[in-house]
């Protein structure tokens, strides 16, 4: 995880790539290379590659309901299955925190506000799952 110091750098260079533009009496910003990355995107292939394993479980399970076996068996693996996509999720969530929610904060005013209702919501919906 990267320090403060580290993370004030790496938002002035993201920033820098940005330029202000005059465009109907309001400014916009426009990306120069027109590439956005999600914080997640350094972790993709190892969220991807849990959601592969989790899709085979699903199929697993699926097959174990047509094969007629044991309930309990059955429930076991369904409960495998959630435990492994909460893991996910809270591995999204903790990307978020860190990178869109961190760099919103930095830059305060309304989407500071709405990155933190959003993560906050997200959280709720994570904890009544």
């Amino acid at each position: 995880m990267p320090r403060v110091p580290e993370l004030r750098e790496h938002v002035r260079l993201q920033l820098s790539r940005f330029r202000l533009r005059r465009d109907d009496s309001r400014l916009a910003a426009v990306d120069d290379d027109a590439e956005h990355h999600h914080g997640y995107h350094d972790h993709k292939p190892q969220i991807t590659n849990r959601l592969r394993r989790i899709e085979g479980q699903v199929r697993g399970v699926e097959r174990m309901v047509a094969d007629d076996k044991y309930c309990i068996d059955i429930l076991d693996q369904v409960s495998a299955v959630t435990k492994a996509l909460r893991s996910v999720s809270l591995l999204l969530l903790d990307e978020h925190l860190q990178h869109c929610v961190r760099d919103a904060v930095e830059g305060g005013g309304d989407d500071a506000e709405a990155k933190l209702a959003e993560a906050s919501a997200a959280m709720g919906r994570l904890l009544r799952s």
